[in-house]
């Protein structure tokens, strides 16, 4: 049996123009009508075939929303500010080996639910270090989330007192990473301690924890032991 024909309509090319504006905007494609004139131009000047016209438009498509949606990421993420491993100083953390830090770039450590800790003095690019790292994992598609100790555990105070404290838990739970930064830079009261223990617990053995921390090692390895357990 064989397939029916598609039907053709024959259009001008002004209405043509109008038919794919109404389509993108029905079907919520806008690189498809930003970019058709310009592709379609394009793809008569190379004689290219219609096939191939429109594996272009949909890769722009793709291309653009998969743009999109990394940028989506990194906002949600909360970062203070831009940092990238492209601009680290890895000079600075002298017992980095490269091997390593391309190891972290590369995410699988967070696929696997291992935790991070970054530890050393100030200055020496831990902060930039656990950004550029968070943006990285951002942009290759993961939740992330970046926020200092003593900013999550005031947040998890508040959340507590306004009686909605599971909820803002289940929400740290579903990230792919949570970026800790300033870790020991504060004492916490046992409310607080308390209150951070419970996101670790909803993290542990399925979700990573990077933290940058100035502690002794010693105190950072507890912390750790407690994330990994």
């Amino acid at each position: 049996m064989s397939a029916t024909p598609t039907a053709v309509t024959a259009l001008t090319d002004h209405a043509a123009e109008a038919a794919i504006h109404a389509a993108c905007r029905a079907l919520a494609l806008p690189t498809v009508r930003a970019q058709a004139l310009p592709i379609a131009e394009a793809a008569v000047k190379q004689r290219l075939s219609h096939k191939a016209f429109l594996a272009e438009i949909l890769t722009a498509e793709c291309d653009e929303r998969d743009a999109r949606r990394r940028l989506r990421r990194v906002n949600e993420a909360k970062f203070p500010r831009t940092k990238r491993l492209t601009d680290f100083d890895a000079s600075r953390l002298p017992d980095l080996p490269p091997a390593t830090l391309a190891h972290l770039a590369g995410g699988g450590w967070i696929d696997a639910g291992e935790p991070l800790v970054l530890l050393g003095d100030s200055g020496t690019g831990k902060t930039h270090l656990l950004i550029a790292l968070g943006t990285a994992a951002a942009e290759q598609g993961r939740r992330v989330r970046y926020v200092t100790t003593a900013a999550l555990v005031n947040e998890l105070v508040e959340a507590a007192d306004d009686k909605h404290l599971s909820r803002v838990v289940g929400r740290y739970a579903r990230l792919d990473l949570l970026c800790l930064d300033e870790v020991g830079y504060v004492t916490l009261d046992p409310r607080g301690a308390e209150l951070l223990f419970q996101i670790i617990t909803a993290r542990e053995e399925r979700a990573s924890i990077a933290c940058a921390s100035n502690a002794p090692f010693s105190k950072a390895r507890r912390f750790v032991r407690t994330c990994a357990r």
